[in-house]
């Protein structure tokens, strides 16, 4: 925003000081010229104003000549005021205002791009060092979000552009082979364009959680844990595994949709990351005071915890990568990430001693309604 220039907080400061230093002196001079008999001030009250006879002379205006000796004091006086006012003035503002010029200093640098740097105020707790303390705080999380969206826009570019290139490549080879079949080449590309729209699908749906734009209702996380279940059954049996859903009604506000996709996606991840045969899902939900607590645990291989800390992060899965052969497009758990931030709930990923991964979401509780 363009504004016009004006005068500096120190300088208006300054000012305040050496008026309010010359008002004071002022009214000095003024209730010592007023005061009367009987006052504790008491300079001029005894001093008469009409003509008096003095050994035999009158003496006309006595308080008149009083008045023309005592102004040029009084200026004076006034005078070292205005000077003392403006130079000690000018010296309080710059020590009262010196934190609040590395804060400027700080914010400019900031603006420009420098994240990194902190301002570090020393000192015991007043207004300056609860506002450069905000914000220290303030740029530590911007600059762990950017640099956060800055990884999660290279791995998207990348994620994105392989499916495309391996379309164009696939195309290339069938236009230079036309007596190639088909058949395979669509086949192929079905999965990959597959793929591509998953992937497109998942970052949507992490950009509307991101912006928390949807509508807030009552839900009961048991219902939505018992459906998702159901809906992958079908997988979990496929991979003989076993899924135990239990746990009392647990009512939370929040995005139906959103909040099913979330326990879909921790069932979905629990399932994919388990043991090859024989493995077990537990789905639970619970009611703590004022939260509600969903849990979801799988066997599996031994994790560490160095690496469980990583796995919130968009396109991670393990130690490695996610691979474009993968049934996932490595948004699962970023994504579970997301939607819990946006309800205001706390995400909390264990790893379990026998194996496997133990991964809590505690959101708002909320009473239940009848309907």
């Amino acid at each position: 925003m363009d504004r016009q220039p004006g005068l500096s907080v120190r300088l208006k400061l300054t000012l305040s000081y050496a008026g309010f230093l010359m008002l004071t002196g002022f009214l000095m001079l003024v209730a010592a010229w007023l005061a009367g008999p009987g006052q504790s001030v008491d300079l001029l009250g005894y001093i008469p104003d009409k003509v008096i006879r003095i050994l035999g002379a009158l003496v006309p205006g006595n308080r008149a000549f009083l008045l023309r000796a005592y102004a040029p004091a009084a200026a004076i006086v006034l005078a070292f005021l205005l000077v003392f006012g403006l130079f000690g003035g000018w010296i309080l503002a710059g020590r009262m205002l010196a934190p609040l010029i590395r804060i400027t200093d700080a914010t400019r640098l900031a603006t420009n791009g420098s994240l990194s740097h902190r301002i570090q105020l020393p000192g015991r707790r007043d207004e300056f060092r609860e506002l450069a303390d905000g914000f220290d705080t303030m740029l530590e999380r911007i600059e762990a979000h950017v640099g956060e969206q800055r990884r999660f826009a290279a791995n998207a570019s990348h994620e994105l552009r392989t499916p495309l290139a391996i379309t164009r490549t696939l195309l290339d080879v069938a236009r230079n082979d036309p007596n190639r079949d088909t058949g395979e080449l669509v086949d192929r590309l079905h999965v990959i364009n597959t793929r591509a729209i998953d992937l497109t699908e998942a970052l949507l749906l992490l950009s509307r959680a991101d912006q928390r734009s949807f509508i807030r209702e009552h839900v009961d996380l048991s219902l939505i844990a018992e459906e998702a279940t159901e809906t992958l059954l079908p997988l979990a049996e496929k991979r003989g595994l076993s899924i135990e859903t239990s746990g009392d009604v647990t009512h939370t506000v929040g995005s139906h949709a959103l909040l099913l996709q979330m326990t879909t996606n921790l069932v979905h991840n629990a399932i994919v990351h388990n043991l090859p045969e024989r493995g077990a899902v537990w789905v639970t939900t619970s009611v703590h005071p004022e939260a509600a607590v969903l849990t979801v645990e799988n066997t599996g291989e031994t994790l560490a915890p160095e690496l469980v800390s990583t796995l919130v992060e968009p396109f991670r899965r393990g130690t490695e990568r996610i691979r474009t052969d993968h049934a996932g497009v490595g948004l699962g758990l970023a994504i579970v990430k997301s939607i819990t931030q946006a309800h205001d709930g706390i995400l909390t990923l264990t790893p379990r001693p026998a194996g496997g991964l133990r991964v809590t979401v505690q959101l708002p509780g909320a009473p239940h309604r009848d309907r």
